[in-house]
Order: C-alpha cells, then sequence, then structure tokens
C-alpha cells in the first residue's frame, strides 16, 4: 500500500496536475498527522481520490465547525484499511490550555480504554499522532515534548510505522525523517512523506 502522509506545512505542489493526473502517483491512503487547515484536507481528497484518514494537531482549531469533505477523523479509532489496523491520537502535549491539547497522565487513559479492542484485534500495523514520542524527534519546550505511553505502546504492540507531525525540520533525504525503534518506523510526516507499508 502507497500512502502519502502530510503534518504541519501545506504542500502546493501535492494538488498539481502532473501529466493529467496526481502530482504523486500510485497513492492508494492518504494520512494527515495534524496542523493543516481542513481546505487542504479536502482538496488532497479531491486531487487523489481515496480514503483520507487524519488526527488533530494543537493548532487544528476549525475542524469542529469546518471539518475537511469525505475524509476520516481517526483520533482514538482503531480502523481496518484493507489488511491493515490504523489507530490515531490527536493532540499535542499541554502547554497552554488550549484545544487539542493533553497531559501524559490523560493520553495514557485514552490509550488504557483502547486495551480490549487492542487486544482483541491483535494490536495495530500502523499508528497515526500529532506529537512524537518522548525522546524521538522531540524538544525540549513544553509544547514540543513528546508522550512517553507512546513509547510505552511502541515496546508493547510493536506496530511497523508510528507516523507524527508536530516537530517542524527539514530534511536532506527521507533517511533523516526516520528512526528505528526495535522493529518500529518512527516516522516525521512534517510537509509530506511517501511511505510503502
Amino acid at each position: 500500500m502507497k500512502i502519502l502522509s502530510v503534518a504541519d506545512a501545506v504542500i502546493k505542489d501535492l494538488l498539481e496536475s502532473v501529466g493529467g493526473g496526481p502530482a504523486i502517483s500510485g497513492v492508494e491512503l492518504i494520512i494527515s498527522c495534524g496542523d493543516l487547515p481542513p481546505e487542504y484536507l479536502t482538496a488532497l481528497r479531491n486531487r487523489y481520490d481515496v480514503p483520507l484518514l487524519y488526527v488533530l494537531g494543537n493548532h487544528d482549531i476549525r475542524y469542529g465547525t469546518s471539518p475537511p469533505a469525505r475524509c476520516t477523523h481517526i483520533d482514538r479509532r482503531i480502523l481496518p484499511v484493507g489488511k491493515r489496523k490504523i489507530i490515531g491520537f490527536s493532540g499535542s502535549r499541554w502547554y497552554n490550555g488550549n484545544i487539542n491539547q493533553y497531559t501524559e497522565k490523560q493520553m495514557a487513559g485514552f490509550i488504557k480504554r483502547l486495551r480490549f479492542a487492542l487486544w482483541r484485534g491483535r494490536g495495530v500495523d500502523l499508528v497515526v499522532t500529532h506529537a512524537p514520542p518522548r525522546f524521538i524527534h522531540d524538544a525540549e519546550d513544553l509544547c514540543h515534548r513528546g508522550f512517553r505511553v507512546f513509547n510505552q505502546f511502541i515496546d508493547k504492540y510493536q506496530p511497523c510505522h508510528f507516523l507524527h507531525g508536530h516537530i517542524h525540520a527539514h530534511f536532506a533525504s527521507d533517511e533523516e525523517r526516520i528512526t528505528t525503534v526495535n522493529s518500529t518506523l518512527v516516522v516525521n510526516c512534517y510537509g509530506y512523506h511517501v511511505l510503502e507499508i
């Protein structure tokens, strides 16, 4: 499955037509890791005409009144996509009390409430979050610290991929945005990234 993942920055080139088709050919699924205008997600969904799944970032304040059209919000949901199972968690660490900000305890509670579903489904293949795991791609300021419970999730369920946004960085190559933790590839999807699973 070829996946286009996006986060944090609008890349207009992705919306352009190349040879009469989308800018990137063969995309079967689009995943948004947050902090993007809902209109951008709608435009991507229309351009590529494939399912688009998303979680919310700490700056996504308009989705309640203007959600992206024909896109699926996967926060705290396990969703089967073909033979794969995908789970999502919105938001960042709490830092000023605005929308989509959570304490470590709150995020741990969200995951705990899904424990039976995770056990019944024998885990998941792909995790989609806005914030990264703690000490993997994160920063030390309160807003950009990752969640420790995501590290525990990786250790326990060993998903093949863990996709996140929130950490703005420019990469000379795709290898720079990927960190391997046990057997899980943790990917910073800032801007966009194309992966095959």
